[in-house]
């Protein structure tokens, strides 16, 4: 069954909910921040998508960090940073099995879950 992972309050998770719900996708959600998942996913995620896609440089947990934290960002550092602060990953992150979608797009659901 497809996974979609993010944090329920989140407006863009709402959205992806809405499509998934209205195109008939059947689908199992994993509160990250809740559930603590977010670690343990890091490493299989990172392979299929990238830390650049996971990591949300746009969000308000990002501006909260400090200049240090920040700064000279790699993918080791890109990793502990989203395990630290799970809010930093992208949302939502959809896993199908086969295919890892990081955040959320109409046109790219469409096209990927037909």
């Amino acid at each position: 069954m497809t996974q979609i992972f993010g944090i329920k309050n989140c407006d863009t998770m709402k959205k992806a909910f809405a499509w998934l719900e209205a195109n008939g996708v059947a689908f199992e959600f994993i509160d990250y921040k809740k559930a603590g998942v977010a670690e343990a996913h890091l490493a299989d995620w990172n392979q299929r998508a990238t830390w650049q896609k996971l990591l949300n440089t746009r969000g308000l947990m990002w501006k909260k960090l400090s200049e240090d934290e920040r700064a000279d960002v790699d993918e080791a550092k890109a990793l502990k940073l989203m395990a630290q602060y799970p809010s930093l990953i992208k949302r939502p992150v959809l896993d199908t099995g086969s295919k890892l979608l990081v955040g959320f797009s109409p046109e790219t659901y469409a096209a990927e879950l037909k």
